[in-house]
């Protein structure tokens, strides 16, 4: 089958070399539209760029040292949460600009020492020398509610028209000053800074975490500036740890981090207790911070790691509706049962379904990264494909394992594609949406294990640590898995791979192979080919209502299956099919409490009107469908329970034809007889008909040729629905002849 849609599999697995191509298409239009942005922009030294762009900046500039404050609407105030009353009253929100103090906490093991550190923080004044600016301004304590950059080469604290705050510990009213530091025309407006001691250090914690906004569930924010705890220090000792806010940065976005505004912090508590220690003549200055200079740049996006989760999550997947689809086709066409009547079991039907899906994951996963790299795409040449490999061979063996699992719960090919591809397109957008918010997020970390448990995002985050890597220029290396998500994500891809195939495996034997739920527990255990002495089903008075007229019957099948069946080639016990009603009809009963019994080398007819069950009847016989109660026996074997050794023991071996003489262990002088005398039989051997393309043959040659097929190799029972239905009455006639002398050679051999 494969070699003949050898075809769809090459356009199958050349699908990711459209794809990449696609992404380069866009990539070389995005180049050329950055480029000509960048041409727009005309000369740098007439259009200074000190933000960190594309121009060069060879003197970036000296900028004063600011401490991250919050803003006034949200400072720390008295609230029912908190049982702390030295807070600011909370009304202190409602006054025009904001009059709430910039609340900074301390604690430590000697509380008078620290309470003398904690009045040195704050200066007394605002004094600043415009001819020596920055070094004076350092003696003044500058902060900004504005987060900083992502870089110094500008603050947007300083931006013009935006206020600077100079924290003291007492202001006047309308306190302002003016602030001209080079281009910058600004204004400085005092606030208020204001000390709290704590007892301890689980109390200063509580207290950070309770005000912040993911610590609250009412969302009331309560924000501290900074906190210091002082631990053990003293006169001879100094030593501190401190608090600081560091989510100062935008959680949504995937570019560089910001910065945050520390050295200022650990410039404050150092200076208080120098001036605790030797007066207020000995300073540690921070006149200013400066960034590096730097040379030009080009503006480059690549957009392989920018689209790369989201893009190759799509692409990966779409192996996934292939495979399901698949799998269900066979189940929907009941293509798997006539192959286990033909001789395929259960095991090489799993490996060879396995290895032809891993084989296909395999180079279509494969031409995606080689043409990929072969392009260009940092996306795949920068993460290192040894990584990349086992990466993406655990997760397609977890994907087929999958399919093989969820193909147990349909049956209809179009209904399977519709919700394939709904999980296609919704894991990727799904992914996109909630791990870009989950994976910025510090304290949710259980939340994304819990997202990738389900294998679609664990793909996609996979991917997103790839673009994330790549997206720096270094690409991830082996000794990067412990310091990402990928070593998880790993982990819980290659258990979930061994359980999802040990569970489909399972749901596969018990459902359909009808073997019993249990049936692993004793895997050593051989059965009779034909037991002795079969279980008797007993029929239940209540229940069932029982023809008086069929009494005879009813005894006599109940006898023969407890004496055994040997002799006997069918022995049908009370078997019935009901299908259910459907549309507002009511069940219909196909076979009504069958009783049969069809002794060794006999050619048994049933007869009967379209619709009276001769086809349900053959179905359940041969295993298409499953009785609705009641049991056949076929050489002693149940069609419930052992239909696996009816349609593959080896007394059955021998009955297909050519087309499958070697699966089924025919060779050699043993094949060409066979085949020979099963042709013969139904009058396809003579005028080189043998030799034709059965593909070419008219509907009644094919007719011909399944019976041919049925009686090859001396079978012992032969199903045959209507084989002479659609014949001209010279062929109908020849095949029951030649038929029937067949079965009475296949009698004697």
């Amino acid at each position: 089958m494969q070699r003949k849609h050898i075809w769809t599999n090459v356009r199958l697995i050349l699908v990711p070399l459209f794809l990449c191509l696609i992404l380069l298409a866009i990539q070389h239009v995005l180049d050329a539209l950055i480029k000509g942005v960048s041409d727009m922009t005309g000369d740098c030294k007439s259009n200074a760029n000190l933000s960190g762009g594309m121009c060069p900046i060879p003197n970036p500039p000296k900028l004063p040292p600011m401490l991250q404050i919050p803003e006034h609407e949200l400072r720390s105030v008295e609230t029912d949460f908190l049982p702390y009353k030295d807070l600011p009253d909370k009304s202190c929100r409602g006054t025009m600009g904001g009059s709430c103090p910039v609340t900074i906490l301390m604690t430590g093991d000697k509380q008078p020492l620290g309470k003398a550190i904690s009045a040195n923080i704050f200066a007394t004044s605002f004094a600043v020398n415009s001819s020596d600016l920055l070094p004076t301004l350092a003696n003044n304590i500058l902060g900004s509610p504005i987060p900083a950059d992502k870089d110094n080469y500008a603050d947007p604290g300083l931006y013009p028209g935006l206020p600077i705050y100079n924290i003291q510990p007492l202001c006047s009213a309308n306190s302002t000053w003016p602030l001209s530091l080079e281009t910058i025309q600004t204004e400085v407006k005092c606030v208020q800074g204001l000390c709290l001691w704590r007892n301890n250090s689980a109390d200063v914690n509580n207290e950070l975490f309770k005000g912040s906004y993911r610590g609250n569930p009412a969302g009331i924010t309560n924000e501290i500036a900074a906190a210091y705890d002082l631990m053990s220090t003293d006169k001879k000792n100094f030593n501190v740890t401190i608090w600081y806010n560091s989510t100062y940065k935008d959680e949504y976005s995937t570019g560089p981090e910001k910065l945050v505004r520390v050295p200022r912090s650990i410039n404050l508590i150092s200076n208080a207790y120098l001036k605790f220690l030797k007066g207020p003549g000995l300073r540690i200055l921070f006149e200013f911070v400066k960034e590096v200079p730097k040379h030009a740049t080009k503006l480059k996006t690549d957009i392989a790691s920018l689209l790369g989760p989201l893009f190759f999550t799509w692409v990966v997947l779409l192996l996934f509706p292939v495979i399901l689809t698949s799998l269900v086709y066979e189940k929907q066409e009941r293509l798997r049962i006539i192959m286990k009547m033909h001789g395929l079991g259960d095991g090489p039907y799993w490996l060879i379904s396995y290895a032809y899906f891993l084989t296909i994951s395999v180079f279509y996963v494969a031409s995606l990264v080689i043409f990929g790299s072969v392009i260009g795409l940092k996306y795949f040449r920068l993460n290192s494909y040894s990584i990349q490999f086992v990466f993406y061979f655990i997760y397609l063996n977890l994907q087929i394992a999958i399919a093989f699992l969820v193909s147990s719960i349909f049956s209809k090919v179009k209904t399977v594609t519709v919700v394939a591809y709904i999980l296609v397109y919704g894991t990727g957008l799904l992914g996109s949406f909630l791990f870009r918010r989950c994976l910025k997020l510090s304290h949710s970390q259980e939340w994304i294990v819990a997202l990738e448990l389900y294998p679609g995002f664990s793909l996609y985050r996979g991917l997103y640590e790839f673009s994330q890597y790549a997206s720096r220029g270094n690409g991830m290396k082996w000794q990067d898995l412990s310091d990402s998500g990928m070593g998880e994500v790993l982990c819980i891809m290659s258990i979930e791979w061994f359980l999802a195939l040990i569970i489909a495996f399972y749901i596969d034997q018990v459902f359909s192979s009808g073997k019993h739920p249990f049936f692993f527990l004793n895997p050593f255990k051989k059965s009779s080919s034909i037991p002795s002495k079969p279980t008797v089903q007993r029929l239940d008075s209540k229940k069932v209502s029982i023809d008086m007229g069929k009494i005879d019957v009813i005894q006599e099948v109940q006898q023969l299956r407890n004496e055994g069946s040997a002799g006997h080639a069918i022995l049908c016990d009370n078997l019935k099919k009901v299908y259910p009603g459907r549309d507002g009809n009511p069940p219909k009963m196909a076979v009504r409490g069958l009783y049969l019994d069809v002794p060794s080398g006999e050619c048994f007819g049933m007869l009967g009107p379209n619709g009276a069950g001769k086809t349900s009847f053959i179905s359940m016989m041969t295993g298409l469908l499953k009785p609705s109660s009641g049991t056949a026996l076929v050489q002693g074997l149940d069609i419930c329970k052992d239909m696996n050794k009816l349609t593959l023991g080896d007394t059955n071996r021998e009955r297909t034809s050519s087309l499958y003489g070697r699966l089924k262990n025919i060779k050699g002088p043993a094949l060409t007889q066979a085949v020979e005398e099963s042709l013969k039989s139904v009058s396809l051997f003579d005028g080189g008909v043998g030799d034709k393309p059965a593909g070419n043959y008219s509907g009644g040659m094919k007719r011909r040729l399944s019976v041919a097929i049925s009686l090859i190799g001396n079978p012992k029972v032969v199903y045959l629905d209507e084989p002479s239905t659609g014949l001209d009455p010279a062929s109908r006639k020849n095949l029951w002849d030649k038929s029937s002398t067949f079965v009475e050679m296949s009698r004697n051999y």
